[in-house]
């Protein structure tokens, strides 16, 4: 990766780099809801509450889990993984911003060159792929920023980098009458991002509060890997 990418220049920064999946590829009335767990220093929490609701209604869930949130919630990853409600998808190694030039969102540095770009990726991946017995599917930038170099790098270590249709939570800053007034009036092939590693904000009960409207409206929830091919 190195050698193909280490001299190439970056035209974009964003959220919608080439390839990127922002909405599903669907014409019928589905939402994925997808929840990062960044881990770290502030990030290594669990939202039980959040996973009881999708649980007890059957609301099936993308979850993108850092390597650092993996170490640090050993049981609770296993129990999710062995869940089939949900799939697991890789949020990357340290979870930073994923360019080949060192830049920033959010004040978290990026990634410096496409070396640690690939080590961003790829050093999460080795660990899903262990503990799942197989690869994972899809991948989200910490921060999910991405310059189209390293959205490159992405696909070509055979993953498919997913970006959001809708913020859900606003990384888990709003409240929740705030979530429930985003993720309640989300349009047919949103991808919903939340976070489930910060129990106590408003996610949960947001959540819990706007998934019974898009189900009374008709609305149909599903994993990434049930629409997208």
């Amino acid at each position: 990766m190195v050698a193909r990418y280490g001299r190439a220049t970056p035209s974009s920064w964003g959220f919608d780099a080439p390839g990127v999946l922002g909405r599903l590829p669907s014409a019928e009335r589905v939402i994925a809801l997808t929840f990062d767990a960044c881990g770290g220093p502030g990030g290594d929490g669990y939202d039980e509450a959040l996973v009881g609701f999708l649980r007890e209604h059957a609301v099936p869930a993308t979850l993108f889990l850092n390597s650092r949130w993996i170490d640090a919630n050993q049981a609770a990853f296993g129990q999710l993984a062995a869940d089939p409600l949900f799939e697991i998808g890789n949020h990357g190694t340290r979870h930073v911003p994923l360019s080949v030039s060192g830049r920033s969102a959010y004040g978290i540095p990026g990634t410096r060159d496409a070396g640690e770009v690939f080590d961003e990726i790829a050093g999460n991946r080795e660990k899903l792929t262990g503990l799942l017995g197989r690869p994972p599917r899809f991948f989200r930038p910490g921060t999910a920023y991405c310059d189209d170099i390293a959205a490159r790098i992405v696909t070509d270590l055979g993953e498919r980098l997913v970006g959001f249709t809708v913020n859900g939570d606003a990384g888990a800053t709003f409240t929740a009458g705030q979530v429930e007034h985003e993720v309640a009036a989300v349009p047919p092939g949103s991808i919903v991002i939340g976070h489930m590693n910060h129990p106590g904000h408003g996610t949960s009960a947001g959540i819990a509060a706007a998934v019974p409207q898009l189900l009374a409206s008709g609305h149909r929830f599903v994993r990434l890997s049930d629409v997208v091919r």
